[in-house]
């Protein structure tokens, strides 16, 4: 049977009782095992403490008291030796001996004694040089250069450690000696032996009493292990201790030769096979000795109360869960008596189909029951005033619904119907819809396109722009006719002009953004073609004027000239007037020219490079300032429409730079690289704000002749200097391979100073 469809159906004083049970049992339950276990660790914690520090306290007591066993052994020792010198120098003073035989005897005595298995005696004078040693190649050496050496000549007499290295040892080792002075012979007699061979030297009756007396409840015990795992000081429990069962002793000897400082439990079953408990061991190490210094306490000596404070714990809960059921039950049958009641009431509100008249009657208590009655009636009334108002607010809003749906409709045809592209996004950037237009030029459907978003839609160099757009809209303004491109769906770039704004609701909360697109691709193709035609008229215009009108003028003037060579002698006011009109004639042959350059600069024959170069040529000589050309020593030519542009270009950049920049030093400057052309025009006047006022018909022109080209034109202007630069794209440049020249590279040194 499942046990969640069961609980689901069981009435509310059931669910009360089994959710109260439940609940106790588990608060009983993790209270007790929380007050059990903190009570455990602090215990454990507790044994831990107490065998940390008396294990601390007997190695400090087994250091004094080695420390003071060596000293007193060294000591004892060296006075002994003392006296041994002493007596030999009294029968050298009676004369039994003579000094060197008083000496002999005496260092021999001395070096024949042997200090543990490494110690020995040594005989230094008060300079601190070698009189005797065990190694007959140290005798007469000069060691006062060491520290303790200088100390042993300072001090005469005395306990001193000190660290010392053989010459096969990896490391100095710690040493210890004690000092007598014989100061007839200059004599210093040191007894030293090696700290970790002090053990061989010790007493341990001098605080063996004192481990053993460590008592740590009833069963524990203290003990000291030599390095090689040998019971220095056996435990005083004989039989209540790991060293009782050698496997157990084994195991420990193994953890403290690799810990060598810790905490160590042993478990192990008595002899019948019952488990017995477990010992807990803390273990510090005394490197100097290589000894182990262990205290040692069985677990059950502290744990024995925690068995008392669970079964308390268990006869508590088990009682409270008595006394608890049966006041759960009778506390829920007062909560659902009352609800049941009032379900019935509910049930008599629908059978019957008395709408909200029923009503219950109100009891005299204020408890929750009595409000429950008095909401309850509240809450019927209220449902009956608020039928009422709903049917008349439904009425209302069918006819709201039907005119919103109309007016949509309204405003639906008319989107369909507009010949420009229609796009609404909403405030995230998602599509809710295009019209049928948007369809036609693009290519995209509504249904694929629904809900998403269209980035792809924007082409890469198009984003800073739209998002600055977007950014203009959201902040409530009318997005002005912008141009720009967009990619259709078969990957074509389409010149578009925008224009946009954001709808809102009612509240004045913006909802999305409304962006209508009008494809200028061929008003575009219609502009070029007329500016190409316009260019081509000038040209045709400038040609005439250069190759017809120009020489027929010239003709003129010939004329002119022989008319004022035949009439000179015989009517001198009329050769006056004849070279008036000679004059006349060469005037307009110039302005002829001029007028016929302007039209057009750039000729068939002479090209771009001519044309500039000329430019250059005519700013130095007209406006007094320096002007250069730079170029790439492969310039190709290009078609005339592209030649006349740039060249427009460079000569609006130069009259900008003279009439508003107030420049005297202006560089033209041309580059062919990676298949793309660019122009630059550098000068170092005082700058001036694209936004300003030489930004007016000049400048709209420069950038419309770059939109023509399909390129880029870029103009930084600071208080230093004005750099406009063109580039163009190898698609703009339509370069004929049979119009291509190779120039002679131009001098360099041309540019800015």
């Amino acid at each position: 049977m499942n046990l969640s469809y069961l609980f689901k159906n069981l009435p509310i004083r059931y669910k009360i009782l089994c959710v109260f049970s439940v609940t106790f049992v588990v608060i009983m339950g993790l209270s007790s095992l929380t007050i059990y276990s903190i009570v455990k660790q602090n215990v454990e914690k507790n044994i831990e403490t107490m065998l940390e520090n008396a294990t601390a306290a007997m190695v400090n007591n087994v250091r004094t008291a080695a420390s003071v066993s060596i000293r007193n052994y060294l000591r004892a020792t060296a006075e002994k030796n003392l006296e041994i010198v002493t007596h030999l120098y009294q029968r050298q003073a009676d004369g039994s001996l003579t000094l060197e035989q008083a000496q002999k005897q005496a260092a021999d005595i001395m070096l024949a004694q042997k200090i543990g298995t490494h110690g020995y005696i040594c005989i230094l004078d008060g300079t601190g040089r070698v009189v005797r040693h065990p190694k007959k190649l140290l005798e007469g050496l000069d060691i006062s250069d060491h520290a303790f050496v200088q100390e042993m000549v300072a001090q005469k007499k005395g306990y001193i450690e000190y660290d010392w290295q053989n010459p096969d040892d990896d490391f100095p080792q710690p040493k210890a000696l004690y000092l007598e002075y014989f100061a007839p012979w200059d004599w210093m007699i040191t007894v030293s032996s090696y700290r970790k061979k002090f053990s061989e030297l010790m007493e341990i009756s001098d605080f063996e009493k004192s481990i053993q007396g460590q008592r740590f409840g009833k069963t524990g015990y203290a003990c000291v292990l030599d390095a090689e795992n040998n019971l220095i000081i056996p435990p005083a429990h004989q039989h209540a201790n790991i060293f009782s069962n050698p496997e157990h002793a084994d195991r420990f000897f193994k953890t403290i030769s690799e810990q060598k400082d810790g905490i160590h439990t042993v478990s192990w079953p008595e002899k019948s096979g019952n488990f017995a408990g477990k010992n807990r061991i803390f273990f510090n190490h005394i490197p100097e000795y290589q000894w182990t210094v262990a205290s040692a306490i069985h677990m059950d000596d502290f744990f024995s109360p925690l068995t008392t404070i669970k079964n308390f714990i268990m006869i508590v809960g088990l009682t409270s869960l008595l006394v608890f059921i049966p006041i759960t039950f009778f506390l829920g049958a007062t909560i659902t008596e009352p609800l049941r009641n009032l379900m019935d009431r509910l049930n008599e509100d629908i059978d019957t189909g008395k709408g909200f008249s029923n009503r219950m009657v109100i009891p005299h208590s204020l408890d929750e029951v009595g409000q429950i009655s008095f909401y309850y009636n509240s809450f019927m009334e209220k449902l009956e005033t608020y039928s009422r108002d709903l049917k008349a607010q439904i009425a209302e809003r069918r006819q709201v619904q039907e005119a919103l749906q109309e007016s949509e409709e309204r405003y639906r045809s008319v989107m369909e119907a507009a010949p420009d592209p229609i796009i609404v996004y909403d405030m995230e950037g998602h599509v809710t819809y295009f019209n049928p237009a948007f369809t036609r030029v693009f290519g995209y459907t509504l249904e694929d396109s629904l809900g998403k978003k269209m980035d792809h839609f924007v082409p890469e160099e198009q984003w800073k722009q739209a998002m600055e757009g977007i950014q203009a809209i959201l902040e409530g303004l009318v997005l002005p006719r912008t141009e720009t491109t967009r990619k259709a769906r078969d990957g074509r770039l389409i010149e578009v002009t925008l224009r946009g704004s954001v709808y809102r609701d009612k509240n004045g909360n913006p909802l999305g953004t409304v962006i209508t697109h009008r494809d200028v691709s061929q008003v575009k193709q219609l502009e070029k073609a007329i500016m190409e035609i316009g260019e081509k008229e000038r040209q045709k215009i400038g040609n005439d004027l250069h190759d017809d009108l120009c020489p027929h003028l010239i003709g003129v003037e010939g004329l002119s000239k022989v008319l004022k060579t035949r009439v000179e002698k015989t009517a001198p006011d009329a050769a006056r007037s004849v070279e008036n009109i000679t004059r006349l004639i060469q005037e307009a042959i110039k302005k002829t020219r001029l007028l016929a350059r302007g039209l057009c600069p750039v000729y068939f024959k002479h090209g771009l490079l001519s044309s500039l170069q000329e430019l250059a040529t005519n700013t130095k000589t007209v406006h007094q300032v320096t002007c250069a050309l730079l170029y790439h020593e492969k310039i190709p030519a290009g078609n005339d429409m592209v030649n006349s542009n740039i060249y427009h270009i460079a000569q609006e950049a130069v009259q900008n730079a003279i009439r508003h920049g107030g420049a005297d030093h202006i560089v033209i400057e041309m580059a062919y690289r990676n298949m793309s052309f660019s122009l630059a025009v550098k000068d170092n006047g005082t700058g001036f704000a694209p936004s300003g006022e030489s930004s007016g018909m000049g400048l709209r022109i420069m950038n419309y002749r770059t939109k023509l080209m399909g390129g880029s034109l870029d103009i930084e202007s600071s208080d230093t200097g004005t750099c406009v630069t063109l580039k163009l794209p190898v698609s703009a440049l339509h370069f004929p391979e049979n119009r291509t020249r190779l120039h002679k590279p131009q001098k360099h040194g041309m540019g800015m100073q």
